[in-house]
């Protein structure tokens, strides 16, 4: 089964984004897709062979995950953004911030801050389960600094070509604008889904072997 690169073009049209630079990233995240598959099938060749080329196999196999993260991180990103924004912040997802950041005022400050380190990236508002802990960390590339387990709820993509044509080198602005389009109902939903599956998990009576 091939991957198939979601339509993004409701996107089309928001504010503090031209259509160029929407349209740009869009062809950019397909490649990912494009590229994402075409690894996927030579590695699919590559494990029928009982002894597969050793350098170009290890280089296939690392790079389809930063293909891989480069596909998923960028859907992650289209996907919890909308045309106007919206601030319908859910009542589990208000509280965890609090509880972890002090308010929703003191994380932002905090994310923002991410969003300020130099280099390219990706910014995200992760959840781990394990600790019941939300965390703001910096992805490097697309990769590093993935913490493992944890649940991405609000990606921030900071490569140049996240802002570069509509703001320059002026990165905060980006950061401003993008806050102003984010679908707090879909980082919601992105908790709760994770949240109460963890409930359910842990209240199921599992049967005695």
């Amino acid at each position: 089964m091939k991957y198939e690169p979601i339509n993004f073009d409701r996107l089309i049209g928001m504010r503090g984004f031209s259509d160029l630079l929407l349209k740009d990233h869009f062809t950019l995240y397909q490649g990912y897709v494009a590229n994402t598959n075409k690894l996927y099938e030579s590695l699919r060749l590559f494990d029928r062979e009982e002894k597969p080329s050793n350098s170009e196999y290890s280089e296939i196999k690392r790079r389809f995950g930063w293909e891989f993260n480069g596909m998923r991180l960028h859907e992650l990103y289209f996907g919890n953004m909308t045309r106007n924004g919206s601030e319908e912040k859910g009542d589990i997802l208000i509280r965890k911030i609090a509880y972890n950041f002090g308010s929703v005022q003191d994380w932002e400050y905090s994310f923002k801050n991410v969003g300020k380190i130099r280099g390219i990236g990706w910014i995200l508002l992760s959840y781990d389960p394990v600790a019941d802990r939300l965390f703001n960390i910096w992805v490097n590339e697309h990769d590093g600094g993935n913490l493992a387990g944890s649940v991405p709820l609000l990606i921030m993509d900071v490569f140049e070509h996240a802002y570069l044509a509509d703001y320059g080198l002026k990165r905060e602005e980006y950061v401003t604008a993008f806050f102003k389009v984010i679908d707090w109902r879909v980082i919601s939903e992105r908790l709760e889904s994770v949240v109460f599956k963890k409930s359910e998990l842990q209240n199921a009576n599992w049967p005695v072997s």
